[in-house]
Parts: structure tokens; C-alpha cells; sequence
């Protein structure tokens, strides 16, 4: 390889892997000064240049200017006389350092071979540090990806410059994922590994669900409408809790949609899951009352604000709404609210002995 082509191949590596050129030449020139020592000198202290535009190597031997070298002085080699310096660089002072090169004549063929090993790694290095430096304000997000390739427990999915790993567990239940399609993922985990960016994917995470929010409600992207919090059982129903500064926006009609076109595409990504969005409120009691829908006649106190703990009190058909199928309403409202609600009967609650008005 020629100079012009040394130079060329730098040129094509900067650009395939966006790695800056600089990077790359300083990892070479380090790499050939490790050559060097190894193959010619190991005791001198050497440093490597590659002129950026003509490919050129040089080594220069770097030696500290003193006033008198002793002859026990070990470190010798690596010094030179004042006077001796003087004649290289005029003026030149005791304690500074002078440059002299030492370039051997067939130094390009054996520092290529030695360093090939060590310039390869250097970029392994600065591309892995490249993909983390671009993947690492991505935790919390959602992107999209081209399903690349599957086995037992996974799925890997390309992500541009690199691939994400989604477990088959953290699919939304029934869902199926064909091989090169298109695919909305949040990402859960990035970690860097030492070789490839470890970056853990999922579609169950109740952060799946308040990503494809934002990206849906362009109100919610520009602050119009604030989303308090999001509880989740993929693959069946999710509770969302949003609100407004602004007391004459419709912060639920703002998520759902002219004719539900908008909460009706956010389920269709769930695969059906659905949706349940309710209006968050300071009042711990009414956003409870709000958190058990669709339940509507239920009456909510708080028993223990200290600890979190309320009372929902409902009757008939009520009482199984506010429940829910095997539970799934009010253990839902209690992720969203963060409050334990313990819902019965009045009757229930004159049995306990229990006498509270809801007047």
C-alpha cells in the first residue's frame, strides 16, 4: 500500500464507521511507536508522525536537554548536552526537549505488520465509543427497527449502527413478529460491555405505552397536556392519568381523538390492548374516584394519607366494575394513583363495624 492509498483507506474507514479521522491517525501513530521500540530501540523514547495529507511516516526521538550527563546515568540515551542541542535548535535551554528523527529506511514495512493488530482495536474502540456516544441518551425512548434476526429467546432488532436485543417475553402478549419488518420498541437498558453496546428493548413496558403517547398527541408533546402517570398489564388493558395547566383544555379529548382516531392507532400498535385515559387530579379522593373507571357511582376516602391507603366504597354492578375482571381495575388504579384501595360494600363495611359518611 502507497501513501495515496494509505491515505484513502483512512479516508474510507472515517466514513463507513463515523469515526473522526484525527482519531484514527493518533491511534496509528501510537501503534507505530510501540512498533518501533519493539523492533528497533526499546529504550528510546519515541513519538510518531503521519502527515494527514501525503501519508508520510516519520519517528522522531525525543531527548531531554541537560547541562551534564554523567557516565552512571542510566537514562542517558534519552539526553543530550546543551551545546549538542544548541546545534539542532538554537537557543534552546536546559530542561526543555528537542526532536531528532531516527526514521529507519524500511521502518513502513515491519511498523505495518506489528501495528496492523493494535490500529484495528484502536478503531474497534473508537467505533464502539462512537455507537455508545450516540445510544446512550437513548434509554427511555422509542425507536424504530427492521427485525433482523431471531433464536430461542429473542429477537434482534436493527437499529441503524447497532442491535437491540427483545426478549420473546417482552413482546405483548399474542403479538407476531414477521422476519424485516418494521418495528416500535422502547428501550429499557444500555450498557456498555466493553465490545458492542448491550441495548435490552421491550414492548410490555408501561414506557411503551407513554412513548407512543407523545409520538401520537402532539399536545402532549408541546406541554398543552401533561401525562401524570401510566399503569400497565400488556396485551390487556392500560391507565393513563393526564391533566392541563389550562382549565379550558379537554385533556382527555385531547388524547383520544376526533372520532378516536388517536387512541384508536395507539391501540392498534398494542395489538387491541386497551386504554383507559382518566383526568389526574391533586385531590388524592378524586383522582381515585377518576382512577376506577369506568366504574362512576363509587365513593372514595382517604383513610390513611400517611400511608397511602383509601377506601372505595360502591354497590352492584359498580362494585364489579371498580374491581375489575380477576381484579385488573383496582389493582391498575392503585399503580396509577400509588395508593392501596380497598374496595366494599356498605354493607361490608357495617359488618366491620365501620361507620364513615360520604356526605
Amino acid at each position: 500500500m502507497n501513501k495515496e492509498e494509505f491515505i484513502n483507506a483512512v479516508d474510507i474507514v472515517a466514513k463507513e464507521k463515523n469515526i473522526s479521522k484525527d482519531l484514527i491517525f493518533e491511534a496509528m501513530e501510537l501503534a507505530l511507536a510501540s512498533a518501533y521500540k519493539k523492533n528497533f530501540d526499546s529504550k528510546t523514547n519515541v513519538r510518531v508522525n503521519i502527515n494527514r495529507d501525503t501519508g508520510e511516516i516519520k519517528v522522531f526521538k525525543v531527548l531531554y536537554v541537560v547541562d551534564e550527563i554523567s557516565e552512571e546515568d542510566e537514562e542517558a540515551y534519552s539526553k543530550i548536552l546543551v551545546p549538542d542541542a544548541e546545534k539542532i535548535v538554537a537557543g534552546i535551554k536546559a530542561g526543555e526537549t528537542i526532536e531528532e528523527e531516527v526514521t529507519p529506511k524500511d521502518f513502513g514495512r515491519v511498523a505495518a505488520a506489528t501495528a496492523k493488530q493494535v490500529v484495528t482495536q484502536k478503531i474497534r474502540e473508537a467505533e464502539r465509543n462512537s455507537i455508545m456516544s450516540e445510544f446512550e441518551g437513548k434509554q427511555d425512548e422509542l425507536l424504530v427497527g427492521l427485525v433482523s434476526r431471531e433464536d430461542a429467546q429473542n429477537y434482534y432488532i436493527d437499529l441503524g449502527r447497532a442491535h437491540g436485543i427483545l426478549s420473546k417475553k417482552e413482546l405483548i402478549p399474542g403479538e407476531k413478529i414477521e422476519m424485516g419488518s418494521s418495528i416500535k420498541v422502547y428501550v429499557t437498558k444500555i450498557e456498555d460491555t466493553g465490545k458492542s453496546p448491550l441495548i435490552l428493548l421491550s414492548r410490555t413496558h408501561y414506557g411503551f405505552v407513554k412513548r407512543l403517547l407523545e409520538l401520537e398527541i402532539p399536545e402532549l408533546q408541546e406541554g398543552i397536556v401533561k401525562l401524570y402517570s401510566v399503569a400497565r398489564d400488556a396485551g390487556s388493558r392500560s391507565k393513563v392519568a393526564v391533566y392541563s395547566d389550562n382549565p379550558k383544555v379537554d385533556a382527555i379529548g385531547a388524547c383520544i381523538g376526533e372520532r378516536s382516531s388517536r387512541i384508536n392507532r395507539i391501540m392498534k400498535e398494542l395489538g387491541g390492548e386497551k386504554l383507559d385515559i382518566v383526568l389526574y387530579d391533586k385531590d388524592p379522593a378524586i383522582f381515585i374516584k377518576n382512577a376506577l373507571s369506568p366504574a362512576k357511582e363509587v365513593n372514595v376516602i382517604v383513610t390513611d394519607p400517611k400511608n397511602n391507603i383509601a377506601l372505595a366504597v360502591a354497590e352492584g354492578e359498580q362494585l364489579s366494575l371498580a374491581i375489575g375482571k380477576k381484579g385488573q381495575n383496582v389493582r391498575l388504579a392503585a399503580r396509577l394513583t400509588k395508593y392501596r384501595i380497598d374496595v366494599k360494600t356498605k354493607e361490608e363495611l357495617k359488618e366491620s363495624g365501620i361507620n364513615i359518611s360520604f356526605e
